[in-house]
């Protein structure tokens, strides 16, 4: 045995003792971050990949189509079942039960009986079928066979060959064959492809029928863009309400909750429907569920409207496309057409459209008006619209008190026969007497011969509540404002209300954020036409439409503040209102202040030309204490009732509508105020002469200043 040992791995040679040594030192930087371990990077990696757009839609893609394929097995199924048995008879006597309709279950249940004898018939002919389908073969065969050999016969009479008798069999013979052979190569295909034909045809319905949960349907559908209305939609969306009795009702009636819904109309914008209720179900609970049955239908809250039709335990739903309200009309009628006139008794005004796209036009004759709503909605610009239309009849007398005062009202400079712009007491005071001189009007109209015909005097005020809230008092300490007996514009509103309508003296009135304090009831009340923009509480819609309209699905409280502007909610005989409804929604054509004012440029032509009484700015052009001082002359006193004739006489356009009150407030300024002199109230010329020289020092004074 060899001693040679064979090393496969050289041993390394010691290092010399004496050799240095170095030490390789790692210096780790305590501010860098720590290394990320694998498994963490690998976590992260695969929920960036599992959250990812395109794997969360490409997920619910599989698992909405897989959903069609096997919920429209599930649709088919029933509809099978349904054909071979009475199940569908059955909740449809359901359904007619629960709805309290028993006279619909009576006939259904008829129906019922005469399905159950035909299909028992069918099984009865069943046990009689076999014997009479084997004589049909039998005969049918030997039928075939001889008429076969009869044409065989006749073929070999035609050819002189005994063998032609046999042709036509031996022919039918091998085309049996034929279709033999082509049975078994198609056959194999046929059972591979013949499921895969059928899983599409399931596929098919189920997406027809969008047979998938929620979460796997497309964006689309999902956020309801372009979802059209369905029976099944609003059955569903009834059903989710949240209203015990009804969803019970409906999951009796199984898939027949479509009978409580009549036809689906287009209207407008939008399509609509009456839903019957069940017993015991009230239109009040699914008229406080509006929200959420917007929401159960995809739209927003102002895109659906509730109102009550004749029909009793049913709701009318109006449902707008989405998004279509957001779209403005087109302009008004009177913007675009020059040729366009007005008749107060006959005329109707284009006001607007309604929810429809129906034109919605407002008759105005011997209607009093109130319209209301929070600010900046679009109040006065529907008021003004009326008013401009009826300007082109050349009849109609206007007075005009705007107690706004910036403008709104100018251009009907020319126009109205009085026109007070601005918001102070005084204003308030002109546009006070203004109606009250209505009353005078209207009173000697009244006691005018019988047939006898009057044009029509609109008196109007826009911004009433200032006129309501007005603390200001005569002298007699009757207040202007307030709704008590002793408020004269109070009284005045309320005495035109009563009789003016007869004389065609007509209020119209324009006021925001209505109150007990600032619109009286009744004077909101006296209105033939109540009309309310958005507004903040249901307690408000009352006040400005009435019970009867809010109880009957009013609702401009659900109006969108800003949004919503210049749409009407309208109680009123005199525009047109779908059936058993109290109430229509408008949506008014906005003339803007340049637009208007052409329009009543072109109204100003048609007259022969009014001068319209700025109020408050004639008393501003004479000197009032020296005019008084002038009709007194030397007598020592005179009648205020004198005074003011003689102050008329001097200029009819600036006293000739002065009262004993305006004279009283211009002598009180200066301390020269009217006193009693035998029972009668007189004005002193030493009084007045007085503050006349008082007044001229003081003048005098400041200049040498």
């Amino acid at each position: 045995m060899s001693d040679n040992v064979v090393r496969l791995h050289k041993t390394p040679e010691p290092a010399p003792q004496d050799a240095p040594v170095t030490t390789l030192t790692v210096v780790t930087d305590p501010a860098a971050p720590a290394p990320v371990p694998l498994w963490v990077r690998s976590g992260r990696a695969v929920k960036r990949v599992a959250t990812d757009e395109r794997t969360t839609t490409a997920l619910r893609a599989v698992a909405r189509h897989g959903m069609y394929t096997f919920n429209g097995g599930r649709i088919v199924a029933r509809r099978t079942w349904d054909g071979r048995t009475g199940s569908r008879y059955e909740r449809m006597i359901r359904a007619a039960e629960a709805a309290g309709n028993h006279e619909l279950a009576e006939e259904w249940e008829e129906r019922l009986q005469r399905f159950r004898d035909a299909r028992h018939r069918r099984r009865m002919d069943l046990l009689t079928s076999p014997v009479d389908v084997a004589k049909g073969a039998a005969i049918g065969t030997g039928m075939s066979i001889g008429t076969l050999v009869a044409l065989g016969i006749v073929m070999a009479l035609n050819t002189k060959d005994v063998a032609d008798v046999i042709t036509p069999l031996t022919a039918v013979i091998e085309f049996i064959g034929l279709l033999i052979t082509i049975v078994q190569v198609v056959w194999p295909y046929a059972v591979t492809l013949g499921p895969l034909f059928a899983l599409l045809a399931l596929w098919s319905v189920g997406r027809k029928q969008q047979a998938a949960p929620q979460w796997a349907l497309p964006d689309s559908v999902r956020n309801g863009e372009g979802e059209p209305i369905t029976p099944s939609i609003v059955v569903k969306a009834l059903r989710d309400l949240g209203v015990p009795a009804l969803r019970n009702a409906i999951k009796e009636m199984g898939d027949a909750g479509a009978s409580m819904l009549g036809p689906i109309r287009i209207a407008g914008c939008g399509v609509e429907v009456d839903v019957t209720l069940p017993s015991g179900v009230s239109t009040v609970e699914v008229q406080n569920k509006r929200r959420k049955l917007a929401e159960n239908l995809t739209r927003h809250e102002h895109e659906v409207f509730i109102t009550i039709p004749q029909a009793a335990r049913t709701v009318r739903l109006w449902i707008a496309d989405s998004g279509a309200l957001d779209e403005p009309i087109g302009p008004s009628p009177l913007a675009v057409d020059e040729s366009l006139t007005a008749d107060y008794a006959k005329g109707r005004a284009p006001w607007g459209q309604d929810l429809r796209g129906d034109a919605a036009l407002l008759s105005l004759y011997q209607r009093m008006l109130l319209v209301t709503g929070l600010s900046n909605q679009g109040k006065t610009a529907a008021l003004r619209a009326l008013a401009l239309w009826l300007a082109f009849d050349r009849t109609a007398e206007f007075r005009i008190a705007d107690l706004k005062g910036v403008g709104d009202w100018a251009m009907f400079d020319g126009l109205a026969t009085v026109l007070i712009q601005g918001p102070t007491d005084e204003h308030v005071i002109e546009a006070t007497e203004m109606v009250e001189d209505g009353v005078e009007e209207m009173n000697r109209r009244l006691q005018a011969p019988p047939g006898t015909a009057f044009p029509p005097l609109i008196l109007l005020v826009d911004e009433a509540q200032v006129a309501f809230m007005c603390p200001a008092k005569d002298e007699q300490k009757r207040p202007y404002g307030g709704s008590r007996n002793e408020s004269r514009y109070f009284m005045a509103c309320r005495k035109v209300h009563n009789q003016g309508r007869a004389v065609n003296v007509l209020l119209w009135q324009g006021t925001q954020d209505p109150t007990d304090q600032n619109l009286p009831k009744l004077v909101r009340e006296g209105a033939h036409t109540r009309a309310s923009l958005a507004l903040g509480t249901e307690s408000q819609a009352r006040m400005a439409l009435g019970d009867k309209a809010v109880d009957g699905g009013a609702a401009p409280h659900l109006l969108r503040q800003g949004l919503d502007k210049g749409t009407l909610v309208v109680a009123s005989d005199g525009i047109d209102i779908p059936a058993g409804q109290a109430s229509i929604t408008v949506r008014t054509h906005y003339i803007s202040t340049d637009d208007a004012t052409e329009i009543a440029e072109r109204a100003k032509a048609l007259r022969d030309g009014v001068t319209t009484l700025h109020v408050i700015e004639r008393g501003e052009e004479r000197d009032h204490l020296a005019d008084i001082a002038s009709v007194l002359g030397n007598a020592s006193r005179v009648l205020t009732a004198d005074v003011l004739k003689r102050l008329s006489a001097l200029s009819e356009d600036t006293y000739g509508r002065w009262t004993p009150g305006d004279l009283k407030r211009v002598l009180e300024d200066v301390d020269a105020e009217p006193y009693k002199s035998e029972g009668r109230m007189v004005v002193g010329r030493d009084r007045v002469a007085r503050a006349l020289a008082n007044r001229n020092n003081e003048g005098s004074a400041s200049v040498g200043e």
